[in-house]
């Protein structure tokens, strides 16, 4: 990897990182009228509808053809799994905690990339993951007094994506993006469908454009999270997803009134110091 590349990986996680954020937001708002499965399903929906035409006028719809069946499966369940855990924390809890919680998921990112790609992780990340891991027990307060078990679901979200970005980083080298963005949109489509006995209702045309909303921000961030990965070391790019945390904290400040409390804050920052100073001691090495 050129220094030039792992530049272009960081701006395109970068990218992710805002559009991400404010794709969660407007999922806690789909999540206050419609079932949680409906929202799930028609999010995908509409992001097909900015997908495609990019497909077709872009990179061409060979472009969408799988060559890894095997791994674009087992990404496609990570996905699953990782959009039902993140909406489902959305729904449930504030968005500046479900947001700062989820960039633990860098961190699990250097993790398994040892064993699943092969990338060395030295000394200096191993003291970045030890303290990241530190901040998230400190957000999440297990032994605390207002504990409660709904907080690990975003614990779950981040190693799950995390799972699904070391996958992706390796099926990279057969599969293309799009492709890789289709495959598993589709999973988490038909595992939406699913859910349509369980609580789906008319959408009128507020709700609709909401959701357009929704799939263009969507499609947008996995494209550039998906194109992060392919650039660069995934243990260099991950941690520029904590770029999406003020952002967090201003939406969830104007929009629900969420003030993130001392505790969060604390943990914040030591995830955010963990991830910076693995991205020191990372870059050069790219």
């Amino acid at each position: 990897m050129t220094a030039v590349s792992s530049l272009r990986g960081i701006a395109a996680m970068t990218a992710g990182a805002g559009l991400l954020t404010l794709n969660d937001a407007v999922s806690k708002y789909l999540t206050e009228h419609y079932a949680l499965g409906q929202v799930i399903c028609l999010r995908q929906a509409a992001a097909f509808l900015f997908m495609l035409p990019y497909a077709w006028a872009v990179t061409g719809i060979a472009a969408l053809r799988s060559v890894n069946h095997g791994g674009q499966v087992l990404r496609g369940l990570l996905f699953i799994g990782g959009t039902v855990f993140t909406v489902t924390s959305l729904s449930l809890l504030p968005l500046s905690f479900v947001t700062i919680v989820l960039f633990s998921s860098p961190l699990f990112v250097a993790l398994i990339s040892a064993p699943v790609l092969g990338e060395r992780v030295g000394m200096h990340q191993w003291i970045a993951i030890a303290a990241g891991f530190a901040g998230v027990l400190l957000i999440v307060r297990p032994a605390g007094a207002g504990f409660e078990w709904v907080m690990l679901l975003p614990v779950l979200a981040a190693f799950t994506n995390a799972s699904r970005d070391t996958l992706t980083r390796r099926l990279s080298r057969t599969d293309s993006s799009i492709s890789m963005l289709l495959w598993s949109g589709v999973a988490v489509m038909i595992a939406g469908l699913l859910t349509i006995p369980f609580g789906w209702k008319a959408v009128d045309l507020h709700g609709t454009g909401w959701f357009l909303m929704a799939g263009f921000l969507n499609a947008a961030a996995h494209f550039m999270v998906i194109e992060a990965f392919r650039l660069g070391r995934a243990a260099t790019v991950a941690p520029f997803r904590y770029t999406g945390l003020l952002w967090a904290m201003v939406v969830g400040f104007i929009v629900w009134g969420e003030v993130p409390n001392a505790w969060m804050l604390a943990g914040a920052a030591v995830v955010v110091c963990a991830g910076l100073y693995m991205l020191r001691h990372g870059v050069a090495k790219a």
